[in-house]
């Protein structure tokens, strides 16, 4: 139900869909002074959603800072990887996938364990029909492993999850019932450690972290970056809206 719901409001909740209803409003609204301002303040929100150097700043408060294959000490059992964007079939005529949005959170995994920081790969997420399955997020991913050289018994799917929630419910079984005693590295975008690490502490697993994909790069301020806006940073900047609406619904739900 919590799923259904979430997806369902969804379009309500980010910024478009607010944007939307607010110059709906402006339209149909007979007093002009509100609509004056509700177009207004449109604008301004528009002007900060596209602004380069704004987001970007939001995005490092928000983000876990970066971490090199250095800083992490050999000795993890398992690298717990999220799923969500890793990989993209093309169409059902295709016979592989492609690199999602969020691919980076497959490679850091292949890169920690051959770096041997990590023993064992354990992706958690799929969630679709048993007649797509093989066509799924985490399947596609586990083959892509096997292709790069990662043995089979070196990689656990878990593919029952829908979100982040489950992620952490599904990985705790597998872990706790194989995994008892080991380290455990948890490998997700940086914009979702917050709501992720909330999760899997939930559930009683202690996970250390590896930042991937991270949004909140250096920036040498640049008058175009903070005048000029960009269309595709209102991309991003809805991508992290979106977690800090589902960080705060988790919370209310006790999930995290």
């Amino acid at each position: 139900m919590f799923f259904f719901l979430s997806k369902t409001i969804d379009f309500i909740l980010m910024p478009v869909g607010i944007l939307f209803f607010l110059l709906v409003y402006a339209y149909l609204t007979k007093n002009r002074t509100n609509s004056r301002r509700t177009i207004l303040f449109v604008l301004l929100s528009f002007f900060v959603l596209c602004n380069t150097y704004l987001v970007t700043k939001a995005f490092q408060w928000w983000e876990y800072p970066p971490k090199d294959l250095t800083e992490v000490p050999p000795g993890y059992e398992v690298g717990v990887v999220l799923t969500g964007g890793m990989v993209r079939m093309a169409n059902a005529s295709i016979d592989h996938p492609g690199l999602g949005k969020h691919a980076d959170r497959l490679l850091q995994a292949f890169l920690l364990y051959k770096a041997g920081k990590i023993k064992k790969i354990l992706i958690s997420g799929g969630g679709t029909q048993a007649v797509m399955i093989k066509r799924d997020d985490g399947y596609q991913s586990a083959l892509l492993l096997k292709k790069w050289g990662i043995p089979e018994n070196d990689i656990i799917l878990e593919n029952k999850s829908l979100n982040t929630r489950q992620n952490a419910l599904f990985s705790a079984e597998v872990l706790q019932s194989r995994f008892p005693d080991g380290k455990y590295l948890l490998i997700t975008s940086s914009f979702h450690l917050r709501r992720a690490v909330g999760c899997f502490t939930k559930v009683g697993l202690k996970v250390d972290t590896f930042p991937t994909d991270i949004y909140g790069i250096e920036l040498l301020p640049r008058l175009r970056d903070i005048i000029r806006p960009d269309p595709e940073v209102f991309g991003y900047a809805h991508l992290l809206w979106r977690e800090w609406v589902g960080y705060v619904t988790y919370r209310m739900m006790g999930y995290c």
